[in-house]
């Protein structure tokens, strides 16, 4: 048998699974074989099957310890968990995470007071963010709940255009609690509509400036004898 292959590097730096075993540390007597193409080799003495892998450059990995005997794999497995790790990071990097904020309201709350929170609300839901508001009852207030509701529906109704009720107020204790969910379409791109109030303020600008608007310069001049014609 030839000399022990070194441990590979990138076990330094993306760790193996506990139960993942490479090489030597294969110690049971056979191994269904597989190679390095995923073509079946069959059931080989685990001895012979690292003579197969140390033959090619490559390292006898266990893919299925459960199975009878163990399906051994041939392969490059510093290759291997490399790539894992990017595929693991390719998927963290493309998933939705959802952010939960909170704003605390009292009943009797001011004006202002309920401006500054709203506007919590509004930056949050343009943040594409949840926002979980609670209304907080204190002694005799806890008589009168559907203060607490018609606050929070004022609410959600002052910022309809950029979210939507997604859990109705529920009394929790001494708490009322509604969550709103942002539009799908908050945060997205100017859409047609903003792009045409756009183009209509260049085109005021350029007259401003002394440019033809655009459908003036799209006409084609008349000849000067014509126009002296007329």
């Amino acid at each position: 048998m030839r000399p022990r292959r070194r441990r590979p590097v990138l076990d330094r730096v993306v760790p193996r699974k506990r139960d993942e075993r490479i090489n030597e540390e294969i110690r049971v007597p056979n191994v269904r074989l597989v190679d390095e193409n995923g073509g079946q080799v069959g059931i080989t003495p685990t001895k012979e099957a690292l003579e197969f892998a140390y033959g090619k450059g490559l390292d006898l990995v266990e893919v299925a310890a459960g199975a009878d005997p163990p399906v051994a794999r041939v392969m490059d497995f510093s290759k291997y968990r490399y790539e894992q790790e990017q595929r693991a990071k390719q998927a963290r990097k493309h998933q939705l995470q959802i952010h939960i904020k909170e704003i605390k309201l009292r009943p009797k709350i001011g004006i202002h007071d309920y401006e500054t929170k709203k506007g919590h609300v509004v930056r949050f839901l343009g943040q594409r963010a949840k926002v979980k508001v609670t209304i907080m009852f204190r002694g005799r207030e806890t008589l009168h709940p559907e203060r607490g509701r018609d606050l929070l529906m004022r609410l959600a109704e002052d910022v309809k255009e950029l979210g939507w009720i997604e859990q109705q107020p529920i009394l929790d204790g001494r708490n009322m609690v509604m969550v709103l969910g942002p539009n799908k379409n908050v945060g997205a791109k100017t859409d047609a509509k903003d792009e045409d109030v756009e183009g209509r303020e260049e085109a005021l600008q350029g007259e401003r400036d002394g440019e033809a608007p655009p459908e003036a310069r799209d006409e084609e001049p008349q000849p000067r004898d014509a126009v002296a014609e007329a």
